[in-house]
Order: structure tokens, then C-alpha cells, then sequence
């Protein structure tokens, strides 16, 4: 039995469940799986760190499941390339691109995926939709009820309002023009305890609101409302437990609601848990479930979590728009010193730049003040988006270019510390 084959015995059963978890047929999964064996045994010799042969595979598997998903769509005429552009779901970077919504409607029959990607994301009234589908009016109104309860049923994260709720005022409809310029002064050190992508720094009676604008229209899309609402403990490792609500600012009154745990230390700050509601079942995910909790939350060797004593490195070095960087699994690092101005406020910052740590197409900017806290915070696409690159999309944005490749600046998060 050579190396592939010990290696492949020993995590099998760990593709099996996790393929059969995200699909609903056995030969559905069996099919996937020939596909996921198949793969990881023609791409074994790319693979550097054979100690990290479970990941790898568990990534084939989500590649391959996603594969099937989007085949499945393909074949019910339902162009799922456009459910997932502007979807946002969450990670320890925050707000994000990604699949979640587009698998949960996967998961939907026939008759409510239609119904759904005729409303919602063609935008069709009712009306345009029982006209297209030659269907009586009521019959949409009844179809159109139905999905909402199932995707509902199925959506990860619970959704509601509680009564009498108020929602955050305080942040603009529309960010701020803003200007940063490059100091020739050296970066300065910075003490930076905020939770990555979320801003809020996890100790006791902090609370922190901020909001996500759209770009190149500048339009906040979502506000989040966050909190830390006491102590928690995950596998004995004492942290806080922070609440964050969600309201859309584009006529949906839904709130979507997010719990997660953190660990503020005196060198590092980490997520060690975040719930998820599957139906009516509270499931908490933590760090130990490696190939659920690490791709989104996980940062690190063995998820330590990211410094907070942060200091010029050398890993990234900056020119203008042009980025490099060295070979290194978590890229994370000041690349210079900048004056950003904005709301009629000049701030004196450190970039500090993230390059692919949360995904393979995904740069960030942060740029902290001296408190080490986020005045602007910018999100960069990889321009290989399926369908219309991100370049065609949002022509008029900034680009980067990192080691040769093209990002494209997608959106902007801002919080209420600078108001």
C-alpha cells in the first residue's frame, strides 16, 4: 500500500461523512465521492505538507460538492453564477462572498428554486412572473409564500425582528468621500485587539455598530449592530460571547441574528465558536471542528488567532497599487503609512494588508490608528469572477495587482468609532 492509499484509508470516512452531510441522495454522494478519490489521487504530488492531507481532501470534497450544486442548477435553467455575486454570508473576515445562500436554495425543490430567482434576483413582480409561467396570479402568490417558509426552514441563521427593536441611525446611507495619501514616515507599532473583519475588540460591556457599503454607488447595503454579552467558556477555554444583529438598509425588515464566541489575550485575538441555527437545533461550531469552523473562522497555525502586537514585517511590500509578497501561508502585514481623510477627519494610519488567509481570491485593506482601531476597512476581488470578470462588472473601481494578479475593490466597511 503505498503513501496516497494509507493516507486516503485513514481520512475516508471523514470525505464520506462530510459528502453525505451536504448531499441528500446515497448515489448522489457516491458519485461525488469516485470524483473526490479520482482527484486527490491525481493531484497527491502537489500536495507539500502530507500532514495536512485531511484539509486538503475535505477542500476537494467542498469543491466537489459545490461542482454538483451548480451542474444541478445548470440543468433547471437557474443561473446560479448570479445567486452568488451578490450574496453576503460570514466569516472572520466579516461579511463575504460566498456560497451559502446559493447551496440553501439548492436544497430547495424544484418549483421554489423558479419562484425564487424569478422574484428576487430577476426581479420579475408577480404579475411578469404568472404571465411568464401561465399561472394564475394566485397561484404565484401561494407558490412565492411556500419557498420564503422553506428556505427559511433551511437557512442556517435565524432571521426576525424583536418588537420594539431599534436599528442603528447613526451611520450615513452613503459612505463618505474619502482621500488616502502615503506618508513618508515610517509605519508605526500597533496594539490591535479588534476580532478580524468584525471590529468589535471582545472584552466585557464593548459594543461597536458599523455598516458595509457598496461600491462604486456608496450605498450602505447592511448595518450591524454588536455587542459582547458576557462570558463564555468553549472546551474549558474561557472567552466572551458577542451578539450581532444585522438590518438590511434595502427595504428588507428582516434583522438577521449571529452569536459567536472569542478569546482577547495578551498576544493574540481568535474566534473559538459560532452558532448556527439548523431549524429549530441551536449548533454550536468551535474550533476543534476543523473542517467546518477553520475555513470561515480559523486563522493561524492551530486557529492562535491573529496577533495583536502588529509591526512591519517585510512579508508584503507595497509600491503605489502594486503588491508583493513572500510565500507564506497566513499574509498578513503593515505595508506603510497613510493620512486617510474622511468626513472632514484626518487620520494618521498603518495599512495593514491580508492577502488570500480567508480565501483564494480575497485582499483586504485596514488601515488602524494609532489606538489600533479601523478607520476604513476595503475589499479586493480576484478578477476571475465566473461569468463577467469583476473588472466588467466594476469598471470603474481601483484595482490592485498582487504578485501579477488583477483585484478588484468590491466594498467598503466603516464603523461608528469615527463618528
Amino acid at each position: 500500500m503505498d503513501e496516497f492509499e494509507e493516507l486516503l484509508e485513514k481520512e475516508r470516512l471523514s470525505a464520506e461523512r462530510y459528502v453525505r452531510f451536504r448531499l441528500s441522495t446515497k448515489a448522489d454522494a457516491d458519485d461525488v465521492l469516485q470524483e473526490v478519490y479520482l482527484t486527490a489521487c491525481q493531484k497527491f504530488s502537489q500536495l507539500k505538507n502530507k500532514d495536512s492531507f485531511k484539509a486538503w481532501l475535505i477542500s476537494i470534497a467542498k469543491n466537489k460538492c459545490s461542482d454538483h450544486f451548480r451542474k444541478k442548477a445548470e440543468n433547471q435553467e437557474i443561473p446560479i453564477d448570479e445567486l452568488s455575486e451578490r450574496e453576503l454570508a460570514d466569516g472572520r473576515h466579516g461579511v463575504s462572498a460566498d456560497s451559502l445562500v446559493k447551496e440553501t436554495v439548492t436544497m430547495l425543490g424544484d418549483k421554489d428554486k423558479q419562484i425564487l430567482y424569478l422574484y428576487y434576483w430577476k426581479e420579475l413582480s408577480q404579475t411578469e412572473i404568472a404571465k411568464r409561467l401561465n399561472i394564475p396570479l394566485g397561484t404565484v402568490k401561494s407558490r412565492l409564500h411556500t419557498a420564503r417558509q422553506n428556505f427559511k426552514v433551511k437557512y442556517p441563521y435565524h432571521t426576525g425582528r424583536a418588537k420594539g427593536e431599534n436599528t442603528m441611525k447613526k451611520l450615513p446611507k452613503f459612505m463618505p468621500k474619502y482621500k488616502i495619501e502615503a506618508s513618508s514616515e515610517a509605519p508605526f507599532s500597533v496594539k490591535w485587539e479588534e476580532l478580524m473583519g468584525w471590529f468589535l475588540v471582545p472584552k466585557l460591556d464593548k459594543k461597536l455598530s458599523w455598516g458595509l457599503y457598496d461600491m462604486p454607488s456608496r450605498r450602505c447595503s447592511s448595518v450591524f449592530d454588536m455587542r459582547v454579552t458576557g462570558k463564555a467558556k468553549v472546551h474549558g477555554i474561557e472567552g466572551v460571547e458577542i451578539d450581532a444583529k444585522e438590518t438590511s438598509c434595502q427595504g428588507n425588515n428582516g434583522v438577521i441574528e449571529r452569536t459567536f464566541i472569542a478569546q482577547l489575550t495578551d498576544t493574540h485575538c481568535r474566534y473559538l465558536a459560532t452558532l448556527r441555527n439548523d431549524g429549530d437545533v441551536r449548533n454550536f461550531i468551535t474550533f476543534l471542528d476543523a473542517d467546518e469552523f477553520m475555513p470561515n473562522w480559523g486563522f493561524g497555525e492551530n486557529n492562535c488567532g491573529n496577533e495583536t502586537d502588529l509591526s512591519a514585517k517585510g512579508d508584503i511590500s507595497r509600491a503605489g497599487s502594486v503588491i508583493t509578497s513572500a510565500e507564506k501561508d497566513f499574509l498578513l502585514d503593515i505595508v506603510g503609512r497613510y493620512t486617510v481623510t474622511i468626513g472632514g477627519k484626518s487620520y494618521d494610519t498603518v495599512c495593514v494588508m491580508d492577502i488570500e488567509t480567508y480565501n483564494c481570491g480575497m485582499v483586504t485593506e485596514q488601515f488602524l490608528d494609532k489606538n489600533g482601531r479601523t478607520v476604513l476597512w476595503r475589499r479586493f476581488e480576484r478578477d476571475d469572477h465566473r461569468g463577467k470578470r469583476w473588472s466588467e462588472l466594476l469598471p470603474d473601481n481601483d484595482r490592485l495587482t498582487v504578485n501579477g494578479a488583477t483585484y478588484v475593490h468590491w466594498y467598503d466597511c466603516m464603523t461608528d468609532y469615527i463618528l
